[in-house]
């Protein structure tokens, strides 16, 4: 059983089990290089954290959407009694000039697998380049798609979050703009092969803390390269208006942050550092909430 060290991985997602004991970890595999499954989508579980089982397909290429050639940031949820799988798919084999980036949603009866299609094709926006699309459920019991409209498009980089209706099958309104890159302080100008000019988002991730603040993490480029912070909902509510803190969460080469709970109730953020192709690995940083947000105890393990 290979250690968390010795499994290349970015955007992890962990999710808990308590009742089987167990962790399960999905993810994105690398691109060009050696893949743990290239046609899809796999699950490692772990009782420990630490040692982690052979990865076990969960999601095939043929029962991806039609067309897609690139699978990444699974991310399970519990939603209403079955288990959906929200993962981001590309068409066309240029990431940064592609036919299609856009999320979809797969489902399962159990977190295992096989995910079998549920959307009704993308629920991001025909014609937009999305990505990263997460899973929110507000305050009235209303699903919403949180995701990334990507620089490549835009420029300055987007979140916005997206109505779902309660079968997420298909939207239930229209999207809106959470932020922009620009808005974080921390948020810098990159120039690259790819472009110059530009700011990203990625991997967004909602957490509400026990004093009912509503937080947004997610990642972009600053100095330390890529880097995790936090924006905070100043009505509680997924529309906001948000406010960046500060500084940055995580500033040290990593990102596409997550939060999730250990079996002893401990608050965990995983990300991925560095954010080199094929050298990425999971990084699991204990976490802890103040009356002003969250807080990192130490650096990753």
């Amino acid at each position: 059983m290979p250690s968390l060290s010795a499994i290349q991985l970015r955007d992890p997602f962990i999710l808990p089990d308590p009742a089987a004991g167990l962790y399960r970890l999905y993810g994105t595999t690398a691109l060009g290089g050696p893949m743990e499954a290239p046609d899809g989508f796999v699950v490692r579980t772990s009782p420990d954290l630490r040692q982690w089982s052979a990865p076990r397909p969960v999601l095939g290429r043929s029962a991806g959407p039609a067309g897609a050639d690139f699978f990444w940031a699974p991310e399970v949820h519990a939603y209403r009694g079955r288990w959906y799988l929200f993962a981001s798919y590309g068409a066309g084999m240029n990431v940064v000039k592609p036919r299609a980036h856009y999320t979809a949603i797969h489902v399962a009866s159990t977190p295992d697998g096989p995910f079998a299609p549920h959307s009704d094709g993308p629920v991001t926006p025909l014609g937009w380049f999305c990505i990263d699309g997460t899973l929110h459920v507000d305050g009235t019991g209303q699903p919403w798609v949180v995701f990334v409209r990507e620089w490549t498009q835009v420029v300055n980089g987007e979140i916005h979050a997206l109505p779902l209706r309660p079968d997420l099958r298909r939207p239930a309104g229209e999207p809106r703009l959470l932020f922009r890159a620009s808005s974080a302080p921390w948020s810098l100008v990159q120039k690259s092969d790819f472009g110059e000019g530009y700011r990203v988002t990625d991997g967004p991730w909602l957490h509400r803390t026990a004093a009912g603040t509503l937080l947004l993490l997610w990642s972009t480029f600053g100095r330390g390269g890529y880097i995790t912070g936090i924006a905070r909902s100043l009505s509680g509510d997924i529309l906001g208006p948000w406010e960046q803190e500060p500084t940055p969460l995580y500033a040290d080469d990593g990102g596409h942050p997550m939060l999730f709970r250990d079996f002893k109730d401990r608050l965990t953020l995983a990300l991925h550092a560095p954010n080199i192709p094929l050298r990425e690995r999971v990084r699991l940083l204990p976490m802890e909430e103040t009356a002003e947000g969250l807080k990192l105890l130490q650096r990753a393990s």
